[in-house]
């Protein structure tokens, strides 16, 4: 087990932490202190304080947390840690963990997903390449360890299924995603977001794409749907 994570990761993933929010919060994806960003470095965890606003990150007061769940530095973590560190253990390939309210998305819990395997359907190329599916997670309070146990279930359901997911959507929460990059991780929240966007600004009656342009999706660019 490893203690002491490398020094130059840690302060890589906090620059990037801190990035990442900026970014979203000057996009509008992100408002006052609702979402958490976290990062896997090596055994650690670093993560956004409990009620911190996302748009105005500071690197040192990031809470860092050691392989067995015991933080030692930073502000308190967020309430949603033992959530993230069972992302990262349940996927291997998650480095990043991004959980936001984006508008369109709560929105989306509150007029009623497409199903609860897939919150949206394949309605756009990009959605079914960049995003895949999406299960809805039902709700529970902020912070509840539950929510931990049902992530982790659609986790592996879906990877035995072989179409291994990205992100959850949270009932009248918002979505939870991971990648193994922050980019990545960012590219599948913004994706997710502007197509519940489209769906709801079109009032959920677009046609889906058809099976042979799905199909054609999954041969050409390994998409997993």
């Amino acid at each position: 087990m490893t203690d002491r994570p490398d020094a130059t990761a840690v302060e890589h993933a906090r620059h990037e932490i801190v990035r990442m929010g900026t970014s979203l919060f000057a996009r509008g994806y992100v408002h006052a202190s609702a979402g958490n960003i976290s990062a896997k470095v090596g055994d650690s965890h670093l993560i956004t304080p409990t009620d911190a606003a996302l748009g105005f990150l500071e690197p040192d007061r990031l809470a860092l947390v050691d392989a067995r769940g015991e933080q030692t530095a930073g502000d308190r973590a967020s309430k949603t840690l033992t959530l993230h560190r069972r992302i990262y253990a349940a996927d291997p390939t998650a480095r990043y963990v991004v959980h936001t309210h984006s508008t369109h998305l709560v929105a989306l819990t509150l007029a009623g997903v497409w199903s609860p395997d897939d919150v949206l359907p394949p309605i756009t190329p990009y959605y079914v390449m960049k995003v895949g599916h999406v299960p809805l997670i039902p709700y529970h309070r902020p912070g509840d360890p539950r929510v931990a146990d049902l992530v982790t279930d659609r986790i592996a359901d879906r990877a035995a299924d072989g179409t291994p997911i990205r992100a959850v959507l949270l009932d009248r929460l918002g979505p939870v995603v991971w990648g193994p990059d922050a980019s990545t991780a960012l590219a599948v929240l913004e994706e997710l977001e502007e197509t519940a966007r489209l769906w709801l600004l079109t009032d959920r009656r677009p046609e889906l794409l058809p099976a042979h342009a799905v199909d054609e999706l999954r041969s050409v660019f390994g998409a997993a749907w």
